[in-house]
């Protein structure tokens, strides 16, 4: 593998939230920095349904799961399985359904909490568990904390493919709404932190990638097939991407795309065309 690539995945970030409140990135679009798409999501539009659609490149109904109790391994070809046979190496900072559906094994805080294992599904990862959320407490790291996690991982260990996750938009958009200040504050901050991330893993060779799970509703909600909730941005750092911006991508690409900029093959089951 000749690239490297990062995913950041803005956990509940709607489209027009994004171009409203994600000043720097808007303006890496507005510089010819980056591009960016609209996105849509898949059904239904549930965190870990999507993180597992994300990096497998099948629809919620096709991998099985469909909510974020029914958390299990995949059992899918994934972005992670794929560089591992490949002899490359992943690393994620981000929630711990990550590591559920990726990492070989449900989560043990007291075990996977931070893993630097070359011979694991996923060599290098620094995981939050959102234990103890609730209306009163929404237990989130800082969004600089995990950016600079990320960045650690990147600068130590380079590893291939580098996923950083940030569930905070979406947990303040259940207690804000979609539309409500606190919600659009969240995504100012989850930006102001990544234009201190970004310039450097492009500097060390990444090529970034931006874009959300899933949006929110006017109600604190998401599930659904509303536009506010399917419609999700997705920036690219990179000039390889052959559509047009006005063209409504689909999610179920992301997987084979991350893939074909890694320059490895696609397994038969994505089969969503890459958008290089």
């Amino acid at each position: 593998m000749m690239s490297k690539v990062c995913l950041i995945v803005i956990d509940g970030l709607r489209d027009d939230t994004a171009r409203v409140a994600c000043k720097h990135l808007m303006a890496a679009v507005a510089k010819g920095d980056a591009r960016l798409w609209t996105m849509e999501a898949c059904l239904p539009t549930i965190s870990a349904p999507l993180y597992e659609t994300i990096h497998t490149g099948l629809t919620p109904t096709e991998h099985g799961l469909l909510d974020n109790e029914g958390l299990r391994p995949s059992t899918s070809p994934s972005v992670f399985s794929e560089v591992k046979v490949a002899g490359g190496r992943s690393g994620v900072v981000g929630h711990s359904y990550f590591h559920s559906l990726f990492g070989g094994s449900e989560f043990d805080p007291f075990a996977h909490i931070e893993i630097n294992d070359v011979d694991a599904p996923i060599a290098y990862g620094r995981y939050y568990s959102m234990d103890g959320y609730d209306a009163d407490n929404s237990v989130q790291p800082a969004e600089i904390d995990l950016c600079a996690q990320a960045w650690m991982i990147a600068d130590r260990h380079a590893p291939d493919y580098l996923l950083l996750h940030s569930s905070s938009c979406d947990t303040l958009g259940h207690a804000h709404t979609g539309l409500g200040a606190g919600y659009v504050r969240q995504a100012q901050k989850v930006d102001t932190a990544l234009a201190k991330l970004i310039p450097r893993l492009i500097e060390r060779g990444y090529q970034v990638l931006v874009t959300a799970d899933h949006g929110m509703d006017e109600t604190g909600n998401h599930g659904g097939d509303a536009d506010c909730l399917r419609q999700v941005p997705f920036f690219a750092f990179i000039d390889k991407l052959k559509a047009n911006e006005t063209e409504m991508l689909d999610q179920r690409a992301l997987a084979p795309t991350i893939l074909a900029l890694l320059g490895i093959d696609r397994p038969a089951s994505m089969t969503a065309s890459p958008l290089v």
